[in-house]
C-alpha cells in the first residue's frame, strides 16, 4: 500500500477514487486537493511543516478547542474543523514522522492572493476582527505556543544586533544605509515595550498571519471565514491589524525590487480600519485604537528587520533565490515605513474622525 493510500485510508477515503492534485501557492505546509470522484465531495490535506511547526499537535489541540468554544457560544459561524481520522484523531502520523490533516473543502468559495480593491480590504478585515471577537471570553492563555516569540519585536531587534557583530562584513558595507535607518526606529520598540507593560492592552486570541489568502470569500466578494490556524496563539490586536496594514496597504508586495511602486493607499487603509472596527470596536479601548497606526509600522519594521538580520546571515532563514534578495526585501519593506510615516498624520485623522476625537492617536 503507497503512503497516499495510507493516509487516505486513515480517513476513510480510497485513493482509487479519488483525484488529488496540488492546491495553493503557501511556502509553509504542503496543501493537496482532494476530490472524491463518486460524491463530489472536496478536501483539502496537509502535511505539516515539522521544521517551522516542532510540536504539531499542539496546533491540533488549539484548533480542536477553539473549534469546541465556536460550536458552543457561536454555532453560526462558519468554523472549518478538521476532519478526524478512523482513531478520531485530529492528525494521521506516518512512519516517517509526516504529520497529515484533512479539512472540508468548502464549494462556491474563493481566495486571493492580492488584494485588488478595497472591498476586499474591509471584508478581510472584519473577518479576522470577527474571529477575535468570537473569543473574546475564550482564555487565550489556554492556548499552546505554536511559533515561540515569532512578534516579538524586542527580539528581533536584539537578532539585528547580533548580525551587526557577527554577521558577514561584506554585506555589513553593502547595508550600511538602511543600518543605520533602521537603527534610528528603535521608537517603535520603546513603543511595544511600553504596550507590554500596560495594562490596558489585553492579551487575546490572535490570527497572526493575516494576509489576503487566509481569508475565504464567496463568489459576492463577501468574506466567509478565515483559514491557516496554525499561527493562532494570545497576543495583542496590532500582530492581526499590523501585518493586515504591510501587505493591503501597498499594490506592490515585498518581493517588489522598482521601490517607486510601493505606496500607501488611504483608501485602503481606511477600509482595514472601517472592517476591523466593525466587529472589534466594542472590544477594543481607546487606548488600543489610539495605537491603530502604530500597528503598521510596528509590523513593517519588524519586516525589515527580519530580512536584512538573514541577509546579514548569509540567508540562513528565508533563503534566496538570487544574490541580495533579502537586502531587497528589507529595502521594500523600509521604504514601505517610510512611506506610512510620512502618510501619519492623514492617516491618523482617519483614525479619529472614526472614533471619538478624544483619542490621541500614536
Amino acid at each position: 500500500m503507497t503512503q497516499l493510500n495510507k493516509i487516505l485510508q486513515a480517513y476513510q477515503l480510497n485513493s482509487d477514487a479519488c483525484l488529488i492534485t496540488a492546491f495553493g501557492n503557501g511556502l509553509i505546509n504542503k496543501t493537496w486537493k482532494v476530490s472524491v470522484k463518486d460524491n463530489h465531495k472536496n478536501y483539502i490535506l496537509q502535511q505539516v511543516n515539522t521544521s517551522i511547526f516542532k510540536k504539531p499537535w499542539d496546533i491540533a489541540l488549539n484548533i480542536k478547542n477553539i473549534a469546541a468554544h465556536m460550536a458552543a457560544h457561536h454555532p453560526g459561524y462558519l468554523f472549518l474543523s478538521p476532519q478526524t481520522t478512523n482513531l478520531n484523531e485530529q492528525m494521521f502520523l506516518d512512519e516517517d514522522g509526516g504529520y497529515y490533516r484533512m479539512f472540508p473543502f468548502l464549494d462556491d468559495s474563493q481566495s486571493f492572493h492580492t488584494v485588488s480593491n478595497p472591498l476586499q480590504a474591509y471584508e478581510a478585515a472584519r473577518q479576522f476582527a470577527l474571529f477575535t471577537k468570537n473569543l473574546a471570553d475564550f482564555d487565550a492563555g489556554s492556548l499552546w505556543i505554536t511559533l515561540p516569540d515569532f512578534h516579538n519585536l524586542s527580539l528581533r531587534f536584539h537578532q539585528f544586533n547580533e548580525a551587526l557583530a557577527n554577521g558577514n562584513a561584506q554585506r555589513l558595507s553593502e547595508a550600511a544605509e538602511i543600518i543605520t535607518y533602521l537603527q534610528g526606529k528603535k521608537p517603535i520598540i520603546d513603543t511595544f515595550e511600553a504596550i507590554k507593560k500596560n495594562p490596558a492592552f489585553k492579551i487575546r486570541v490572535i490570527h497572526h498571519d493575516t494576509k489576503i489568502s487566509n481569508v475565504l470569500f464567496n463568489k459576492e466578494n463577501k468574506g466567509l471565514c478565515v483559514i491557516d490556524l496554525d499561527t493562532v496563539m494570545p497576543g495583542y490586536f496590532i500582530s492581526d491589524v499590523g501585518d493586515m496594514l504591510r501587505t493591503y496597504l501597498s499594490p506592490a508586495n515585498e518581493e517588489e525590487k522598482d521601490f517607486y511602486k510601493i505606496e500607501v493607499r488611504e483608501d485602503y487603509f481606511k477600509a482595514i480600519l472601517e472592517g476591523y472596527l466593525s466587529e472589534m470596536n466594542s472590544e477594543l479601548n481607546e487606548e488600543e485604537k489610539a495605537h491603530f497606526l502604530y500597528a503598521g509600522k510596528f509590523m513593517i519594521y519588524m519586516q525589515a528587520l527580519r530580512f536584512i538580520t538573514d541577509y546579514l546571515n548569509d540567508d540562513k532563514y528565508y533563503g534566496a533565490r538570487y544574490e541580495g534578495q533579502n537586502l531587497v526585501r528589507a529595502n521594500n519593506q523600509t521604504v514601505l515605513l517610510q512611506k506610512l510615516i510620512e502618510k501619519e498624520d492623514r492617516l491618523n485623522k482617519i483614525v479619529r474622525e472614526y472614533q471619538p476625537a478624544s483619542i490621541k492617536v500614536q
